[in-house]
């Protein structure tokens, strides 16, 4: 994707369960490990993350580490948003509700590529990242990214095709 200062308007975070949530600035990254900032524009699947101790509004950055160090997340999927009525992705921005449920659905569908098991017989879960209504608006972004995650316990290695 190419990138500018209209790109980093932010996204916002929503976790699997519906609870919206996010974080701002690269400040709230440091683990005091060897964790760096990598702007959310550009994750792809595979990369490890840590997850931010303090969590806010909006975010443009997070923590990645190698997915031997302990970690929290692994990106596995960014999907482009279309419209279910339609199929086609909208000009404006469709709503925090639509994107969750878009989000829900399709970070589910992917899990299992990814993974190797159903995400419904998996011990482990997803959450993801939506655009922000003022990224959307700026046409800077219209992909949910999705992350494989656990509930508390770190992970020393990638998920992918683990079939957890």
């Amino acid at each position: 994707m190419a990138g500018g200062p209209v790109r980093l308007a932010a996204r916002v975070a929503v976790l699997a369960l519906g609870t919206a949530v996010a974080v701002a600035g690269c400040s709230l990254f440091d683990h005091g490990d060897d964790s760096h900032g990598v702007s959310v524009f550009d994750v792809t699947a595979g990369q490890c993350f840590r997850v931010p101790g303090d969590i806010t509004v909006e975010l443009t950055s997070l923590p990645s580490v190698p997915c031997t160090d302990p970690h929290e997340q692994e990106a596995y999927a960014r999907v482009t948003y279309t419209d279910p009525g339609t199929g086609a992705t909208p000009d404006s921005f469709p709503g925090d509700e639509a994107l969750k449920s878009f989000s829900d659905g399709a970070c589910a569908e992917e899990f299992q590529d990814y993974v190797g098991v159903d995400y419904r017989d998996s011990k482990l879960y997803f959450t993801y990242l939506v655009p922000s209504a003022r990224g959307w608006e700026q046409n800077a972004d219209r992909t949910t990214l999705c992350f494989v995650t656990t509930t508390g316990s770190q992970l020393t290695r990638s998920v992918k095709g683990t079939g957890w």
